[in-house]
């Protein structure tokens, strides 16, 4: 075992995804715990020699067969020139692990509870004492990999993507600011989701999406058909220059939202009710015949309102042009809003965090989670992947199997 204990995340979430056993002679489950047990053996060994007071440094390893729930496996365990090293994730004469510690190894590296938290979990399970500086160690071993995920190759073409921001409050210079975590999840040429990306930013705008879009693009990214916002700030302007024939359509339910704030609650209800007309339109047509009626009812009042739909309007009502089953999915930034309410389960507990890596080792966690569902084609996605063919004539044939 060398000095960097490697695990392989990325490799684990696509078998996942592609419907293979967790457990089993073949399953997932007893590679993964050979590795995170492995690391957070090292993450031991590497503390005990900051300790050690005498002249102390690695000496190779030394292994054993371990048994769990899920399959046997051999376990490389680190040893020091002096001999004082007693590992406690896995004693010296232990050759199996409980169906308890593998949950454990797996709840420090979905990293969904505190550190004092996972401390106190251990000591009550097994009597065992380990330091929040051996489970920060652990878990720091998962960075390379989040790195690894954000540089990975993409596909060339992704039918839709998703894009939408979570706010958090994270530590700098002394001080906690509010940032914004955007992101992108993507529906492949298969209809399976995929999360393309993390990024974090105080300020949005359109130099900071051509930054972002030329991260996709250099990672392989050729075309996107529909982008779907939240109407992020200089996105159209930068997508236009990378990916000059995507159709951006701005969430509806988003527009609508923002609507209402500007509205008086006594007159929110027959507003909604007028508004309906011009978002559930059959056609285009229908709904800017609506959206005229719309201002000649409520135009002299909330001004502010009827001019944010007319000049968003072009982005507003891409939506219209495609069947029931295409509007769905792409009207409403929906798909990536489940994202997003995994990461809040993970950070619900979480005032703030002491910096930009310790948020994204959480979300990373909580991207996983939310992945374990994405096995399978989106709904009625064969009729869509026809609808998509017409439109976009010549865009997605080669990458079709067919």
């Amino acid at each position: 075992m060398s000095d960097k204990y490697e695990i392989d995340i990325q490799a684990f979430a696509k078998a996942l995804q592609s419907g293979q056993d967790l457990n089993g002679k073949d399953g997932l489950l007893t590679p993964l715990i050979k590795q995170i047990t492995e690391a957070a053996l090292g993450a031991e060994l590497d503390e005990h020699l900051v300790q050690d007071s005498t002249p102390n440094r690695k000496n190779g390893t030394s292994r054993k067969t371990v048994k769990t729930a899920s399959g046997t496996f051999e376990l490389e365990t680190p040893r020091d020139r002096n001999g004082s090293f007693e590992p406690q994730t896995v004693k010296k004469h232990q050759t199996r692990l409980t169906d308890e510690m593998e949950r454990k190894i797996i709840s420090l590296f979905a990293l969904g509870n505190s550190y004092q938290n996972i401390r106190e979990h251990l000591i009550d399970l097994y009597g065992m004492e380990i330091s929040n500086g051996t489970i920060n160690a652990i878990t720091d071993r998962l960075v390379p990999e989040l790195r690894a995920w954000q540089e990975r190759d993409l596909e060339a073409v992704y039918p839709f993507v998703w894009l939408d921001a979570i706010h958090y409050k994270i530590k700098e210079n002394g001080r906690f600011i509010s940032k914004a975590v955007y992101t992108i999840l993507g529906l492949t040429i298969e209809g399976k989701k995929e999360l393309l990306g993390l990024y974090i930013s105080e300020s949005e705008g359109a130099r900071y999406w051509l930054n972002v879009l030329t991260d996709l693009q250099n990672r392989g990214v050729k075309d996107i058909l529909i982008a779907s916002v939240d109407g992020l700030k200089g996105f159209p302007e930068a997508i236009e220059s990378i990916y000059p024939h995507t159709e951006v359509q701005l969430c509806v339910i988003h527009q609508i939202r923002n609507s209402l704030k500007y509205v008086a609650s006594k007159n929110q209800k027959a507003f909604m009710s007028d508004l309906k007309c011009v978002y559930k339109a059959a056609t285009q047509n229908a709904a800017e015949q609506a959206l005229d009626e719309l201002e000649a009812k409520w135009g002299q009042q909330y001004p502010l309102v009827l001019k944010s739909w007319r000049s968003k309007w072009e982005n507003l009502s891409v939506y219209f042009k495609y069947p029931e089953y295409v509007r769905k999915a792409i009207y409403t930034t929906n798909a990536v809003e489940a994202v997003h309410r995994q990461f809040r389960k993970l950070t619900k507990t979480k005032g703030g965090f002491a910096n930009e890596t310790a948020l994204l080792k959480l979300l990373y966690a909580g991207m996983l989670k939310a992945s374990e569902k994405w096995t399978h084609p989106v709904q009625n996605w064969n009729l869509t992947l026809s609808q998509l063919s017409i439109h976009f004539e010549g865009r997605i044939d080669e990458y079709v199997d067919l």
